[in-house]
């Protein structure tokens, strides 16, 4: 009951409440929703190891250094408290992977709902653009010859799945966009760019029809998805999934010259909508991310409260960089915390997707509680399903991290669902002995430490080098 009230609760997330409930939307059924999991999720969570996590003290971190911040920054109780608040929804999906996903094929059942969010999206965004007349995909020069003005956009409400801009040259494009959390073209395509590694855990050696049908065919419709967003970060993301994935079959370099083909064909695609991509359009990012990082230098500890970046800038405009926004709006206290989620869970998935340290185990014990369960037919698991599962969540981190490059939300709900995806994992690993025990505390909270200044310092050279190309 737990899990499919999960799964429900995620659709909800991802597609947004107005998407799912219609008009019954303004009554928060999605909350209520919440709060029935919480209850129904009790029992679970007495023999659990959720709690135990690192990743557990890192969401309880952020949420208090979100409320600091806001208080000590901003001196505003009532926005403290929807800043503790707003960080719920998001970490709420962690939770619920560790208490409820305990078996790969709910893990499966959890990627299967994230593919058909993402093509449902995309089926959506396809159906509008096909209904818009003809012309209206690309249509600057037909605008200017209509005596229109190049600088007004379409009524978006029109869309609700595309977002009408322009790009350098006037023309007008449009780009695809979820609902809920994912109410941006560059957000959506982090989330499909993540997706897709996960499609890979259906895969069988010597299944053909199967791959094709389960595999091949679903990647090329989220690709598909990824290129109506549009999203120069996305790609990005894309190529870097690529060279990761490749370079375990093929090699460094040739996985290296793939990605190069990639880049050519998406350029000759004119995947991002016309817009140039190279270190000199990107320099309206790089002065965001140099203005977070003088946030930083002056409100160090705590920052300057979450959701303030935009006030502090002279374009209104927030970081794109998903380190910056988090150092800045949350201080070195929010980027630690970050940090320590980050690492835990990265780390986690490298050791299951590493076939030197998972070993073939022994079945698992039956859980022991105060709420026994019936017995249960026990699922078999060996090594190469571990290792695949943890495979395929390494690469999807990695997608995440490189669009995240370039997105503005530090705290977007796919982080903390592929931490959870990777504690279950872990978990099943170790609960059969089949992996080595997590890594104790004290050596993760140093390790999460110095990762939050290497992070520092690798957007402080990133800032300068690009300050000293343009």
């Amino acid at each position: 009951m737990g899990f499919v009230l999960s799964i429900f609760y995620l659709i909800t997330v991802f597609l947004g409440a107005g998407t799912v409930f219609g008009p019954l939307a303004p009554y928060r059924i999605e909350l209520i929703l919440a709060v029935l999991i919480f209850f129904v999720s009790l029992p679970a969570l007495s023999r659990s190891f959720v709690l135990k996590t690192p990743q557990s003290l890192a969401l309880l971190g952020l949420a208090i250094a979100g409320f600091l911040s806001v208080l000590l920054a901003v001196h505003w109780a009532m926005g403290a408290v929807q800043a503790f608040l707003s960080f719920l929804p998001s970490t709420y999906a962690y939770f619920l992977m560790c208490l409820h996903c305990n078996t790969k094929k709910r893990i499966q059942i959890v990627v299967l709902m994230l593919m058909a969010v993402c093509l449902f999206v995309t089926a959506n965004g396809f159906v509008e653009l096909a209904q818009l007349p003809r012309g209206s995909i690309w249509a600057g020069s037909q605008a200017r010859d209509l005596g229109e003005d190049v600088t007004t956009l379409p009524d978006a409400s029109l869309t609700p799945y595309l977002f009408p801009m322009r790009n350098g040259s006037g023309d007008l494009f449009y780009r695809l966009e979820g609902h809920g959390f994912f109410d941006d073209p560059n957000d959506f395509g982090q989330l499909v760019v993540c997706v897709i590694p996960l499609v890979f855990i259906f895969w069988r050696t010597k299944r053909t029809f199967a791959n094709l049908l389960c595999v091949i065919l679903p990647v090329g419709l989220l690709l598909f998805g990824i290129y109506l967003t549009h999203s120069r970060g996305a790609l990005v993301a894309l190529i870097a999934v690529a060279i990761v994935a490749a370079r375990r079959r093929i090699g460094t370099l040739p996985a290296l010259l793939l990605a190069g083909a990639l880049f050519a064909a998406a350029t000759a695609l004119q995947f991002s909508g016309g817009r140039e991509i190279s270190a000199t359009a990107g320099a309206d990012r790089t002065a965001l991310w140099g203005d977070g990082l003088q946030l930083l230098r002056t409100h160090p500890i705590f920052g300057i409260g979450l959701g303030q970046f935009e006030n502090y800038t002279d374009s209104h405009l927030t970081a794109h960089n998903s380190v910056v926004l988090c150092a800045a709006e949350l201080g070195l206290t929010g980027l630690f915390f970050w940090s320590l989620f980050l690492f835990s869970s990265v780390r986690d998935s490298l050791v299951a997707a590493s076939p030197t340290k998972v070993t073939e185990g022994m079945p698992p014990e039956p859980d022991k509680g105060a709420y026994p369960q019936r017995m249960r037919k026990v699922e078999q698991l060996d090594k190469s399903d571990i290792s695949l599962m943890g495979q395929s969540l390494v690469t999807s981190f990695t997608g995440f991290l490189v669009a995240g490059m370039f997105l503005s939300k530090s705290f977007v709900i796919t982080l903390f669902l592929l931490g959870g995806m990777a504690e279950a994992v872990y978990q099943m690993a170790l609960r059969r002995s089949m992996i080595v025990p997590r890594m104790l505390y004290a050596r993760v909270l140093g390790y999460s430490g110095l990762l939050a200044i290497t992070l520092v310092l690798m957007m402080y050279i990133i800032v300068r080098v690009a300050n000293l190309m343009h």
